[in-house]
């Protein structure tokens, strides 16, 4: 029973990621942010489990990867859906009213939103390419999913608890929303060395840029709450890129 403990981590993380994509697919994204980062955050401690309890294995993997998906794949394409579909027709809309005769009659516009699937098939090839790169051990090549969902799920988060006139007009462009959908999707499969946030041991030597983000994060997220999120992800890839050890 011990051993299936990584896997009941592992098995929250896709039902918190299940539930989210209701609620999204709903027009609640405050709801399905919130069961998102709850996935996230027991798929951080499922890796960390098996370790604990030399509990690793190939069923452990795959059944990581899929809960992945969800949470880290569906529920930010489905949210960008969401947020596209506000910015162009003003407001979120259920999956009923997405597929409603009236709305396969507005012409291509109405459809424009769907361009957020992009994510969900561009997540799905980051995990694949993870599960058989040897390369990506102890660090990323390419941003990681939940990276890249946190920085999508912060979005509607800005928007309901930091509103502003210029917050609302940079968010809600649409152009602004396909731009990062098509240049998150890309950075999920970048060529770009990323570093882990696994410590292998807790001295600063050799952990130096691990200790300077999290504290730079962490004084982010207390100083500009939500809006931090996209600056700390955008603060990830370049310290990844020019920190030199």
């Amino acid at each position: 029973m011990i051993k299936q403990i990584p896997n009941i981590i592992t098995s929250l993380n896709l039902l918190c990621g299940c539930v989210a994509v209701m609620f999204a697919l709903s027009g609640d994204l405050i709801t399905a942010s919130f069961f998102a980062f709850l996935g996230i955050f027991f798929d951080f401690f499922d890796g960390l489990a098996a370790r604990l309890l030399n509990a690793s294995s190939k069923v452990g993997l795959e059944l990581d990867s899929l809960a992945d998906m969800v949470t880290s794949g569906v529920v930010p394409g489905f949210v960008m859906v969401q947020l596209l579909s506000q910015a162009i027709t003003g407001d979120y809309l259920n999956i009923t009213e997405i597929f409603s005769d009236n709305n396969w009659n507005e012409g291509f516009t109405q459809f424009l939103p769907f361009i957020g699937l992009l994510i969900v098939v561009a997540s799905a090839y980051r995990l694949a390419k993870f599960n058989v790169d040897t390369r990506q051990t102890t660090s990323f090549i390419g941003l990681p999913t939940p990276a890249n969902t946190l920085l999508i799920l912060s979005l509607p988060l800005i928007l309901a608890f930091q509103h502003s006139d210029l917050v609302v007009d940079v968010i809600l462009n649409k152009w602004v929303l396909i731009g990062l959908t098509i240049l998150s999707s890309i950075l999920l499969n970048a060529e770009i060395p990323l570093f882990g946030l696994k410590f292998k041991t807790w001295g600063f030597k050799g952990n130096a840029i691990r200790y300077v983000f999290l504290i730079i994060a962490i004084v982010g997220l207390f100083l500009l709450h939500f809006l931090a999120i996209p600056l700390i992800i955008l603060l990830y890839i370049l310290m990844s890129v020019f920190w030199k050890e």
